[in-house]
């Protein structure tokens, strides 16, 4: 994908008017749309939560009430982090609890992670949506706002339960938000726009987590700006390393965060 002034737009249309690409770029491109390893990272995690689900699903009540031991060990619950069990900021982001849940999700990611995962390349790409995952983690703990019926809630509940890989997706509207930004100078393009609209629709629908949303977001932002400023730096794993350290700093917050309430 091309991040023209227009908007985010396909390399066939983003071509019109500009030279004509090498024979042997061209090949390499169309082989990689034709076995479809043009984003095999989102590809992968697609997979493993599609996999994930159906296990929680065999050993839970049906399609809409996963459970079973993965999804009870794996659950983002805040009094559990603060005993100690702080795998769940991440596994969290590969549970679902229902079948809507997934397939908006899994429908997010491939159609935005694939864009994302072409620009940044796959081990940056992958780095970027682990990291963002645990900023959402952290966001729901560190910001815990929640639509409920007969209004809001901004009480930090440590027995409440979070799922979901909505935190990593916003981490690649994020990512979109500074790429188009980078390419067009502008940030009133069509991914402030998606994350606008989310960012309403999280708000309007009840039992939410608004800030791991957030969070993700943030993660994704911080993130893509580290990668994209760090991308000619001498060695070249500075901008790699400074993503781990968006997580690394998003788990001590969330761990933080939750031993308070213990």
């Amino acid at each position: 994908m091309v991040f023209a002034p227009v908007g985010i737009r396909c390399p066939d249309h983003a071509s019109i008017g500009a030279p004509r690409p090498s024979a042997t770029r061209t090949v390499r491109q169309a082989r990689g749309r034709m076995t479809g390893l043009a984003a095999p990272v989102t590809s992968a995690l697609i997979a493993i939560n599609v996999l994930v689900y159906l296990i929680t699903v065999g050993q839970g009540a049906g399609i809409n009430a996963p459970g079973g031991n993965i999804f009870q060990k794996g659950e983002l619950i805040g009094y559990s982090v603060g005993q100690g069990d702080w795998w769940r900021l991440f596994t969290a982001m590969f549970l679902h609890g229902g079948v809507l849940h997934i397939a908006f999700n899994m429908a997010a990611l491939w159609w935005l992670g694939s864009v994302v995962e072409q620009a940044l390349g796959p081990l940056r790409f992958l780095l970027l949506y682990l990291a963002g995952g645990l900023a959402g983690s952290a966001g729901a703990l560190v910001l815990p706002i929640t639509h409920v019926s007969g209004g809001w809630s901004t009480q930090y509940q440590p027995f409440v339960p979070t799922v979901g890989a909505s935190g990593a997706i916003f981490a690649i509207l994020g990512a979109l938000l500074v790429l188009e930004y980078l390419q067009t100078g502008s940030l009133a393009g069509q991914a402030m726009s998606m994350i606008v609209l989310n960012l309403a629709l999280s708000a309007a629908i009840p039992n939410i987590s608004i800030g791991g949303h957030v969070g993700g977001l943030i993660g994704g932002i911080a993130g893509t700006f580290a990668l994209s400023r760090t991308r000619y730096v001498r060695p070249r794993y500075i901008g790699p390393l400074l993503v781990v350290l968006v997580g690394a700093i998003s788990v001590a917050l969330a761990v933080a965060r939750a031993k308070r309430y213990i």
